[in-house]
């Protein structure tokens, strides 16, 4: 627990290119949300724009955002909204009773690599599963195409290499989908489905100012996004679902909603 979740906050307010890489990522987040249509969801670090905002109201959703101002925000946000639930702090020190049952959606979006400790992340969603639960994690990916170009300009010897950025947000690891699904089985999980989302072929302060210039369009944006569909392993950013092994411990056996 060693982040300073403030000057996190701050940083991720002033990141450039942050505001609209984080509208894709929201896209695909949502798009797993459509897909698996659950009834209850947790989300697990929720920044300035929750998702619930753009949820059914009948889906019962409860947030855990360690950052006072951004709790601050989803709570204002859900003014009278029923059903939804804001606790302030880390997952790990968050009560089971969040739902007695399990949760059918858990969203663990941008933040598995930031922690110290991924596996400690991990075996603290287990209680908050049920046999049947869905785990969303995406992270930023070792093999984007801009790390890449980074390795062949002879910027960084190795694609696994902290950035300035990362190490300005606090982020502590740097995953390719490999390495993201490993983690997920010794954590008691096993992978259903994965990818990866928006061709970024430059850093974010990059992307930013092409953006601002004007030489980057949304037209340019989307395209960018859809290409992922053409190179699968090289987008900005790579995403799986996964659910509990059987038998892990802290799973509830009975999916009930």
């Amino acid at each position: 627990m060693s982040r300073d979740i403030e000057a996190y906050s701050c940083s991720y307010r002033e990141l450039p290119f942050e505001a609209i890489q984080s509208r894709y990522r929201r896209r695909v987040v949502l798009q797993q949300v459509a897909e698996f249509r659950p009834a209850s969801l947790l989300e697990v670090g929720c920044g300035l724009r929750p998702l619930f905002t753009d949820l059914d109201p009948a889906i019962r959703v409860a947030l855990v955002e360690p950052s006072a101002d951004f709790a601050s925000n989803a709570r204002e946000l859900a003014a009278g909204r029923e059903g939804l639930m804001v606790v302030e702090g880390f997952l790990e020190q968050a009560p089971a009773e969040l739902h007695p049952r399990g949760f059918d959606f858990i969203a663990l979006s941008s933040l598995l690599h930031e922690v110290e400790e991924p596996q400690q992340l991990l075996q603290a969603v287990r209680p908050h599963c049920h046999a049947s639960s869905i785990v969303h994690v995406n992270v930023p990916n070792a093999y984007s195409l801009h790390r890449l170009l980074a390795v062949e300009m002879g910027l960084i010897e190795d694609p696994f290499k902290l950035s300035s950025t990362q190490k300005l947000m606090q982020q502590h690891s740097t995953f390719d989908l490999h390495s993201l699904a490993e983690l997920l089985r010794e954590e008691g999980f096993r992978v259903q489905s994965s990818g990866s989302y928006f061709i970024k072929p430059f850093t974010h302060a990059q992307m930013q100012d092409l953006y601002d210039r004007g030489f980057l369009t949304e037209a340019h944006l989307d395209g960018l996004f859809r290409l992922s569909r053409r190179l699968p392993d090289f987008g900005s950013e790579i995403y799986i679902n996964a659910s509990p092994m059987p038998g892990v411990d802290g799973v509830r056996e009975v999916r009930q909603r």
